[in-house]
């Protein structure tokens, strides 16, 4: 960064306060990169030029104080802080395209490589040795946009590792908390951006532990990118739990962090900015476990983002979202990302509740203080001073009435391990955290601050009618450590967000489920495993939930592909990925869905549970250029200004669109029948496997469906040729009240399965 660009921002920043106090707010600028007049040497130059007409017309203060970004690679045009007035000057001005408000987005927030496939040594698979692979890994690059990074983790041990590749532009910044110098092999790059964040929060730090640094002092960002590519820890655990040896996906890749979450939110225009920086410092693999609300493409900075990385040949990988079981509630569904959801692993903490009429109730904990003994306490429940004393808020328990007993606390409203909190400071000796019908049958273990344990909807119902019927209800708890080999298992996490897509309703998303429940990963020491100010606990390991988990799974599986295939696409891993999916549990049964324990649907596991040995040698792989994107993004009745925000081009050829988004060459279907009977879709499969192959199609759908595939059979006589079929739905009469049902499309051979999901619906959502 130049001295020019320094000066900028400190000035921005030390005026930040005022601007906020003054109700303006940082926007997004987006400029016709291709008319920048000659006689400005940089486009920073010319946008700056634009700020300062703008506040030459107006009374409202310095430009050099009000630009925040300029972007170069990610995006076109700069970030601002501006007042609405100056915001629509700037919409007004020839060259300015679009100007809009940032957006905040939230975080989504061991055993897994067992439970994937992945061991120590990877073995030969498919003709892959390992020693080849993991010199290969040596050159792919994750980069992790979160909260940052704690350099000094054992999961960032660059021991064995060779130099830096040669391709690398990006740098190891310096903070009040970072010295450079902590980055070394693995841990190459570590950035921050911030002034998005300190716009909105009027210039200061609401948390006493943070800084404009790159250093994490939430936990989450050491977490994920540790997840994605941290190295070998032997006699790794968190407070005792889940002991073995804790690795990333892709242990021989190199990490580079981008701090862009703050203690308030991941704001848009800093999101923009780590983008922008990471395909300029040459990242193979993009990690977001982040997101917001559905919205079009070209007010979405992620999609935007993304597209960038992926016209250059960089993986994007995001979580879908923590809200689930609701319906339409994913996040991140543009197709040129990969939509992670989460499921669970075949792990557990169980933790028992014994109580007086000799009933064993299960649910998980990871508590790791000393136990309660054997005498059995009394129960209480909503016993307090407030209406809210059923779900614990801080305030609501009488310390008269709990002191001494185990509290039954609701689910829902605060954090899990705030309930706690609550229980202990009123006086409680322990806490069983009931489910309600939100959260149905999903167990999340937490490390509370007391004697503690969750249970799903049925049995917390089962206790709060024993309460009613017994004149004095007490209970005994038990923790039992870690238990492997838990069946069933994949099972889809209540809390990851479901389809359909409300965005483009034809593109089934999640994409796919990866580990997401009760996952053991790098911790920040600068915060306790629950992230609660009371919590002075402080471990390098901890074990956490959510989509944010699930998603550097697969960006770190996206490295290794990447790796053993670096000349293929990004759409090319992602379809490896999906179409190798599996559906079956460990009890080799469909999957199920822990919201109900009902089957699961590919509305919430997509196409399926990844399988990284699977998808090292997927056969046939459903591949997508830009252009075909460009295509399927001229179907959705956007305007040309909306089209070039995305794809950043001076001029935007519609001519040959879609005629439905559908026709998109994704691998999986999403077929609409909402004004006609038969939906007709081409797609292209190119063979990565054996010169030779032979395929045979095998439908299986639902029963008001028909189903044709032409043709039924695909010869590949050579490695990279490319077939096309067509694949022909039509609606039985009489069932146009459905509201959804699902199916696949199968292609096989001897070696090869290449499976495409099929969702079906008749009705909007």
């Amino acid at each position: 960064m130049g001295s020019f660009s320094v000066a900028l921002c400190f000035a921005a920043l030390l005026l930040l306060h005022a601007v906020a106090g003054a109700g303006r707010r940082t926007y997004i600028v987006r400029m016709n990169h291709n008319e920048k007049p000659e006689s400005f040497s940089t486009h920073h130059d010319w946008y700056s030029s634009h700020l300062h007409s703008l506040s030459s017309s107006s009374s409202s203060g310095d430009d050099e104080s009000s630009l925040l970004y300029t972007y170069t690679s990610a995006f076109h045009g700069f970030s601002a802080v501006l007042d609405p007035d100056e915001a629509e000057a700037l919409r007004r001005s020839d060259p300015v395209l679009d100007v809009f408000e940032e957006t905040v987005y939230s975080l989504h927030t061991t055993r897994t490589p067992e439970f994937l496939g992945l061991n120590s040594e990877f073995g030969s698979w498919a003709g892959y040795g390992a020693q080849d692979l993991n010199q290969a890994s040596y050159g792919v690059v994750i980069g992790v946009l979160d909260t940052g990074v704690w350099p000094e983790s054992r999961s960032f041990d660059d021991t064995g590792m060779p130099e830096i590749p040669a391709k690398w532009r990006g740098e190891c910044e310096s903070g009040p908390d970072f010295d450079p110098k902590l980055c070394n092999k693995k841990l190459i790059g570590a950035r921050s951006f911030s002034k998005g964040f300190q716009m909105a929060s009027g210039g200061g730090f609401s948390n006493k532990r943070e800084s404009v640094s790159p250093r994490d002092v939430d936990g989450h960002g050491t977490h994920t990118s540790s997840t994605a590519a941290g190295s070998a820890v032997r006699n790794a655990s968190f407070l005792g739990y889940a002991t073995g040896t804790a690795r990333g996906m892709a242990t021989r890749s190199r990490v580079a962090t981008y701090k862009v979450c703050w203690s308030t939110g991941c704001f848009g225009s800093d999101i923009l900015a780590g983008m922008d920086r990471a395909i300029l410092d040459g990242v193979d693999v993009l990690s977001l476990s982040l997101g917001g609300g559905s919205a079009p493409y070209y007010r979405d900075t992620i999609a935007i983002g993304a597209f960038s990385a992926m016209e250059k040949g960089i993986f994007v990988s995001c979580s879908a979202g923590n809200s689930g079981p609701t319906k339409a509630s994913i996040a991140n569904v543009a197709p040129w990302i990969m939509t992670v959801g989460a499921g669970t692993l075949d792990r557990d903490f169980p933790a028992y509740a014994v109580l007086d009429n000799g009933d064993r109730i299960k649910g998980v904990s990871l508590y790791s203080g000393e136990g309660m003994g054997t005498k059995p306490l009394a129960l209480v429940y909503n016993k307090g001073n407030s209406s809210s004393s059923n779900l614990c808020l801080p305030g609501s328990l009488d310390p008269t009435l709990v002191r001494g007993k185990i509290v039954v606390c609701d689910r829902g409203l605060n954090a899990r391990v705030e309930k706690g909190a609550v229980v202990r400071d009123a006086g409680g000796a322990g806490m069983i955290l009931a489910n309600t019908a939100a959260s149905g049958e999903e167990l999340v273990a937490d490390s509370h601050l007391l004697p503690a344990m969750a249970v799903g909807r049925k049995i917390g119902d089962l206790i709060r009618e024993y309460m009613k019927s017994s004149k004095n209800p007490t209970a005994v708890l038990v923790f039992r450590g870690t238990v492997l080999g838990v069946r069933p298992s994949p099972v889809v996490a209540a809390f990851s967000s479901r389809g359909p897509n409300m965005v483009t309703p034809q593109i089934l998303k999640p994409d796919v489920i990866g580990p997401g429940v009760n996952i053991l990963a790098g911790w920040s020491e600068a915060v306790g495993p629950t992230g609660q100010e009371k919590d002075t606990r402080r471990t390098q390991f901890n074990i956490m939930s959510g989509t944010s988990m699930s998603c550097p799974h697969i960006s770190g599986l996206a490295a290794f592909l990447k790796a053993a295939h670096p000349e293929w696409s990004p759409s090319a891993i992602k379809s490896a990925l999906m179409t190798t999916a599996y559906n079956l549990d460990n009890t080799n049964s469909p999957l199920r869905d822990a919201a109900d324990n009902s089957l699961s649907n590919p509305w919430a596991h997509g196409s399926g549970h990844v399988d990284p040995k699977k998808a090292l040698s997927p056969g046939l792989v459903y591949d997508i250029s830009t252009e075909e994107y460009i295509r399927f993004l001229c179907s959705l009745d956007y305007t040309l200004n909306h089209i070039q925000a995305i794809i950043k081009r001076p001029n935007v050829n519609c001519s040959r669109k879609f005629s439905d988004p559908g026709q998109l060459n994704y691998p999986s279907f999403s077929v609409l029948f909402r004004d006609k009977r038969v939906v007709r879709y081409t797609r292209e499969l190119t063979n990565v496997g054996a010169p030779g192959s032979v395929y045979k199609v095998t439908v299986d759908v639902s029963v008001s469906v028909s189903v044709t595939v032409r043709p039924k059979r695909l010869v590949f006589r050579t490695a990279g040729e490319k077939k096309r079929y067509t694949v022909t739905f039509s609606a039985k009469r009489g069932v146009s009240g459905a509201t959804a049902e699902f199916g696949s499309i199968t292609w096989s051979n001897s070696q090869h399965q290449v499976r495409s999901p099929v969702a079906f619906s008749w009705t909007r959502f």
